[in-house]
């Protein structure tokens, strides 16, 4: 009668090789078995390395995950350029809008607003670059005089992705295009250029 079945023993991998195994587990183990599932443990299982391997490179959980996240989904939101400040907006927010319905987005934006301590800096800039980023769209709009030339464009990008936050952290109400449209909509009213 064989014996309970044993787990390989790890793999040596070193450098680049080991990164691209552990972050690959880390995306893999987050779409299945989300943040909670997500140990140092399990992935380096996933990965084939050791543990401490994992420990040594990261220092923390929440540091692989965030490595792992936006090595993954650095290219998740393209800024558009079709010629039109309301297009190019509801593309990108469209976009924010599907990240945020995976679980990989949620993790993420989980990981960025919890404050324990355990993250290094780059937890806050994620969202933040990402979200200046988008501001350029605006700001082609009002170089157009679509929107007015005082238009804030980190007020119109906060008043679309605040309401797609808040629904992923809060609420769990659904993203969708809909909803994108509505809040660009509403967004640039707010901006566009005034008659007097």
């Amino acid at each position: 009668m064989p014996g309970p079945a044993v787990a390989p023993p790890p793999l040596r991998r070193r450098g680049e090789r080991m990164r691209q195994a552990v972050l690959g587990a880390v995306v893999e183990l987050l779409s299945g078995e989300g943040l909670t599932g997500t140990t140092v443990a399990a992935v380096a299982r996933a990965a084939g390395v050791h543990e401490t391997s994992v420990y040594r490179r990261w220092k923390t959980r929440e540091n692989l995950i965030l490595d792992a996240l936006t090595t993954e989904l650095d290219s998740a939101l393209p800024i558009p350029d079709t010629g039109r400040v309301r297009e190019d907006l509801v593309v990108f927010f469209s976009s924010l809008a599907r990240l945020l319905g995976t679980a990989q987005g949620q993790a993420l934006l989980r990981l960025s607003v919890e404050r324990d301590g355990t993250l290094d800096d780059r937890r806050l800039p994620y969202w933040s670059c990402r979200l200046e980023r988008a501001g350029v769209l605006v700001r082609r709009g009002a170089d157009r005089g679509e929107l007015a030339a005082d238009a804030d464009p980190g007020l119109v990008v906060e008043a679309v992705s605040g309401p797609l936050f808040v629904r992923v952290l809060l609420s769990a109400a659904p993203l969708d295009e809909t909803l994108v449209t509505g809040l660009v909509d509403l967004a640039l009213d707010g901006a566009r250029p005034r008659t007097r």
